[in-house]
């Protein structure tokens, strides 16, 4: 009999949590408070800790912008710097025959990519310091073989002075043709982030000094690379998340 009634409450108090509480946390759902994890539909949980607060460069007393770029896309188009106003993007400069850092740096940027699937305001810049090779066709083929799906990941071509230039001087990103080089060119290994309003963006070193530019030759996974230093691209991911909240 003491079973019997024991069996009773048990299942009384289970009728009254459905009547209470699951209507509750259904309206809860619906308003967004509860969502759920499916697949890669959401942003990866990133923590932005205080150590990541951001930089600008200054140079001449200024912040530095991204100068005006007008190049071709792999699918033909004309992107333009305005392309990516209101958007938090990352830039690179590599080419698609490279036999070292290139592979590196373009997975790292895949993983970022993944990382943010479902954000219209985030994007990534890749131009190629050997146009006369890599041609609209062959950036199409390169973006389909690193599997991009970001619609604001452009790879851009176009005259190679105009690219050496913008590398050089606009981001004081080392690139150039060298006789003897593996594949014929040399190029940093570094990644440039932009804010939405085209500034440049970064942590700063223990002394205040803005770092500028954010390792993309070592991979998260890695960790660290032979030569002993640690990877970059976490914090790069925080801080893209960090410019993406802001208003």
């Amino acid at each position: 009999m003491k079973k019997t009634y024991s069996y009773i409450g048990v299942s009384f108090i289970i009728l009254i949590f459905g009547i209470i509480f699951i209507p509750r946390i259904v309206t809860r759902i619906q308003q967004g408070d509860i969502t759920r994890n499916e697949s890669r539909s959401q942003d990866i949980k990133l923590k932005v800790t205080d150590e990541s607060s951001l930089s600008y460069l200054i140079i001449n007393g200024e912040r530095k912008q991204v100068a005006p770029f007008s190049f071709t896309n792999q699918h033909g188009e004309i992107i333009t710097n305005k392309n990516f106003e209101q958007k938090v993007y990352l830039v690179e400069f590599f080419f698609t025959t490279c036999p070292t850092i290139c592979p590196k740096m373009s997975q790292n940027l895949v993983d970022i990519q993944n990382t943010f699937p479902n954000r219209d305001d985030f994007g990534i810049a890749s131009f190629t310091i050997n146009p006369t090779y890599d041609t609209v066709d062959v950036l199409k083929a390169y973006a389909a073989q690193y599997g991009i799906t970001n619609p604001n990941w452009h790879f851009l071509t176009g005259p190679q002075e105009d690219i050496y230039d913008l590398a050089n001087v606009g981001f004081n990103l080392y690139a150039a043709q060298v006789d003897g080089a593996p594949g014929g060119f040399e190029h940093s290994g570094n990644f440039a982030l932009i804010d939405k309003a085209g500034y440049i963006r970064s942590r700063v070193d223990a002394f205040g000094n803005p770092k500028i530019y954010y390792k993309g030759t070592i991979s998260q996974k890695e960790q660290v690379n032979d030569e002993g230093e640690s990877e970059e691209i976490s914090a790069l991911k925080e801080d893209i998340l960090k410019l993406l909240n802001d208003e």
